[in-house]
């Protein structure tokens, strides 16, 4: 008692203690007066990164909480002290009677807040009625604003739904509207900024949340990016960025941009944890309890339901539950390690879901980084938008029918695409090239034993630096044809070609050994159909301001877009041939230019 009244957070937990709520305050003195409920473990999207390899056991529906048994359980929480009721999923707006569920909820006494975390993908449709029938708050899952890396992580088209449903959401009056967006370095670390962008003229929270580990997502902590860093990230753009007052037992240290309409926050699960005031109970869709996120104990109220259990008896068990609650992360020093459900079966903090329907393979450990940079081996995105008006540039597929601010539909600011189709003309690096540069007498990279080494560009001056890389894919008349005409059945080559080839630009230093990790200003990806050799023509640029040169990022950047159309079309022929892998030209460094 006395370590509870000497800290905020303490005082805070005796000070808004319900007198109803005695079996759910743990041996810590936290009182949980919040429940998040998860109304299924199916989604309408097969993110990539939130499930295992091996996909996800669905439960049997006759194992599932009925909607009986939902608002049974519900008013029973309530009663005891529960204040907020969150729905997840799985996707909860899937589940055809969540309007009703929420209008039941509603009614229940005592219950002053019910709110969803979704994906987005049905808001519009649903919310009026949500709205009507009680629905309070609203948390939408967004991990990017450029409508083709959302195709990508998500295999599935609906960024334009997602953000139509945001922009219902504020025009029905919901305020603030929640953005959930976790972080992962290497895929949306370089969208801080434009997420904070987004909130300049509408009011969103967009919470940044940090990567967390659950079963079967390779968590890597140099994936995770941390609060501090994101932070800092966002002080360099806006130094006047101000802190803003929080109730103590808030899971999010918030921030607002001076005259922006809205504001940000981060979550800190992994740098900074909150368990000290921790007032979350969940109860997922087969209807077991679980105190706490990070941990594999549960306790299945809906058998003890089923079984006749009196309400009395439920009680007694769900308060056994809390009061074995740890003191933090379910009592483990490193929940890196810790089994867990994955994270679509537990309906937990922000991250986006998936189903089992499709194959899935992580595609973020850092020690798989090639997985990344070769989005249809693990499963085919479908048609993207305009993708079949061969004439239009890329970066206008990007934004093509959108009627949102583009400012949240730009690709992002070190990763512009553009693609230029031309079924005639000369192949780039068909001519022969000229040497300009000054060689070296020795190899830079090992030491006087021969042993491999980095070279130190300590020392070396900051310049503008720029390369240019081709590779040419030979796909034979057939393949050549249905990547011409968009029939693929793996999706549209050119599109996931370019992403792979961005993404491979910016993970060269941790696919070549010896290769500095460079801050890029610019990268473009190009293709072009070359009719006459029945070949698709890839051109990488790539430029940066620094010490040491971008001929690998551009050659990585044209070999796994040339990877990546080889892998798209290996089903219809494997006579391909890649090759003219070469560099061009460079500028910038002590050896001078290099011109082919």
């Amino acid at each position: 008692l006395q370590e509870l009244q000497s800290s905020g957070r303490g005082r805070f937990l005796l000070e808004h203690a319900a007198p109803l709520s005695a079996f759910l305050t743990d041996s810590f003195g936290r009182q949980h007066n919040y429940l998040r409920i998860s109304l299924t473990e199916k989604c309408n999207l097969r993110c990539q990164y939130c499930m295992p390899e091996e996909g996800v056991q669905l439960t049997p529906k006759s194992d599932l909480l009925t909607t009986q048994e939902i608002i049974t359980l519900a008013k029973l929480f309530v009663k005891e002290g529960v204040e907020k009721i969150r729905l997840t999923g799985g996707e909860p707006l899937i589940r055809p009677d969540v309007v009703d569920i929420v209008g039941q909820l509603c009614k229940l006494e005592g219950l002053k807040t019910i709110a969803v975390t979704t994906n987005g993908m049905n808001l519009t449709k649903l919310l009026p009625r949500l709205k009507e029938a009680g629905l309070n708050a609203i948390n939408i899952s967004l991990d990017t604003l450029v409508p083709a890396k959302f195709e990508f992580i998500a295999r599935r088209k609906g960024f334009h739904k997602v953000m139509e449903g945001i922009h219902k959401a504020i025009e029905l009056g919901y305020r603030p509207v929640k953005v959930n967006c976790v972080v992962m370095r290497g895929f949306n670390d370089d969208e801080l900024l434009g997420f904070v962008d987004f909130t300049k003229d509408l009011p969103l929270d967009v919470r940044f949340i940090e990567y967390m580990p659950f079963d079967g997502n390779k968590w890597n902590f140099k994936k995770m990016v941390s609060y501090r860093e994101m932070l800092d990230t966002v002080k360099q753009q806006w130094p006047e960025l101000e802190k803003l007052s929080c109730e103590t037992s808030s899971t999010a240290k918030s921030y607002k941009v001076p005259h922006f309409q809205g504001q940000i926050s981060f979550i800190t699960s992994m740098s900074e944890h909150f368990c000290g005031s921790c007032n979350r109970l969940r109860i997922t869709a087969d209807g077991n309890l679980k105190v706490c996120l990070f941990g594999n104990s549960e306790v299945s109220l809906r058998d003890h339901l089923r079984s006749g259990a009196s309400e009395e008896e439920l009680v007694q068990v769900i308060g056994a539950a809390v009061g074995r609650k740890k003191k933090q992360h379910a009592g483990m020093f490193n929940i890196s390690q810790m089994k867990n459900r994955p994270m679509i079966l537990i309906g937990g903090l922000a991250f986006p879901v998936s189903n089992m329907h499709s194959h899935v393979i992580h595609v973020f450990s850092p020690l798989e980084p090639a997985l990344m940079l070769f989005p249809l081996c693990q499963d085919a995105l479908h048609n993207s938008p305009n993708s079949k008006q061969w004439g239009h540039t890329f970066s206008h597929w990007l934004t093509l029918s959108s009627t949102f601010d583009p400012k949240c539909l730009d690709a992002s600011p070190v990763s512009q695409v553009s693609v230029d189709y031309q079924s005639k003309g000369a192949s780039p690096g068909s001519e022969l090239g000229t040497m300009v540069s000054r060689a070296s007498d020795s190899l830079t990279h090992t030491d006087e034993e021969g042993r491999a080494t980095m070279v130190d560009v300590g020392g070396k001056p900051c310049s503008r630096r720029s390369a240019v890389a081709i590779a040419v894919v030979r796909l034979g008349e057939k393949a050549f044809g249905m990547v011409r005409q968009n029939q693929v059945k793996k999706g549209n080559v050119v599109a996931v070609a370019q992403i792979a080839g961005i993404q491979g630009a910016k993970l060269t230093s941790q696919l070549i050994p010896l290769c500095h990790n460079i801050p890029l200003n610019h990268v473009e990806v190009s293709l072009s159909l070359d009719e006459d050799r029945h070949a698709v023509v890839i051109r990488s640029a790539c430029q940066t301001w620094g010490r040491t040169g971008v001929e690998m990022e551009a050659l990585t950047a044209a070999s796994l877009a040339a990877l990546t159309v080889y892998d798209m079309c290996k089903a219809v022929t494997h006579d391909i041939v890649i090759e003219e892998v070469k560099l061009l030209s460079k500028t910038g460094g002590q050896r001078g230019d290099f011109s082919r």
